[in-house]
């Protein structure tokens, strides 16, 4: 069920959810129901890597596969394989990327895709989870040093040093850090009225649920009241047709 909730576009993402979650609590699976209801709706770049684990299966795992080839080179130190696979890392990314684009991305979800390739490449939770196709979020690393301890950028940078200098920031750094702290907010906004959005559809569609049950509900009432108060009716009948026939069986008794 969630697997094919995550395979459709995060547009229709809310109301097929409710659909489903409705449709299991009708059938009695109340547990069920709350769990797909508990689903988060995916951003639109999450929703566009888990359209690439449906969609471009073999190219992804090829992607995975290098991410994984590079991480063993990184830990064996091995400058020839690492230049190689940097190389290959770079190619693939670029083909699944320029696939996943052709959707229409706006630029900063195309960013968040590539930094979500990017994370499955040097880290293996991260491919884990693009490999499951459920994200809800785009995912990320921190560069240099990263979850996994591989560089961003290819072998070039080498290892940490035990001793680390603090570097002076050029004012070019300074300026690509605040783009890139405008940048955040921008996708947490983003996010945040994607949320809000989502609940106040869902919320809509509850409302209107409700809505039909209790006029439903209303209706079966006046029909159960009608329904007693005609049984009531035939009741009154019953004791006086009762009533009746045993005066009547007690004249005919004494009539003999």
């Amino acid at each position: 069920m969630a697997d094919r909730l995550y395979g459709l576009p995060p547009a229709d993402f809310t109301a097929a959810r409710t659909a489903e979650a409705a449709a299991a609590k009708e059938s009695g699976q109340v547990r069920l129901a709350r769990e797909i209801a508990g689903l988060r709706k995916p951003t639109v770049s999450a929703g566009a890597v888990n359209r690439a684990r449906r969609e471009h299966p073999e190219l992804l795992a090829e992607l995975l596969s290098v991410g994984e080839d590079l991480r063993a080179a990184w830990a064996e130190g091995d400058a020839d394989a690492l230049a190689e696979l940097t190389r290959r890392r770079g190619e693939v990314t670029g083909r699944l990327a320029r696939l996943l684009r052709q959707g229409g991305l706006s630029g900063a979800a195309a960013m968040e895709v590539d930094q979500t390739l990017d994370a499955a490449v040097v880290d293996e939770e991260a491919a884990g989870l693009v490999r499951l196709g459920r994200l809800v979020k785009p995912l990320s690393y921190s560069g240099f040093g990263g979850p996994s301890g591989l560089p961003s950028a290819g072998p070039g940078l080498g290892r940490t040093s035990a001793r680390p200098r603090r570097a002076t920031r050029s004012p070019e750094e300074v300026e690509r850090e605040r783009r890139e702290a405008e940048e955040r907010r921008a996708r947490e906004l983003a996010q945040a009225e994607s949320d809000y959005q989502e609940w106040r559809d869902t919320l809509a569609l509850a409302v209107q649920e409700l809505d039909e049950r209790s006029e439903k509900v209303a209706r079966l009432e006046k029909k159960l009241t009608k329904a007693r108060k005609k049984r009531n009716e035939s009741q009154q009948r019953v004791d006086v047709a009762r009533r009746e026939e045993r005066l009547a069986r007690q004249r005919l008794e004494k009539a003999n």
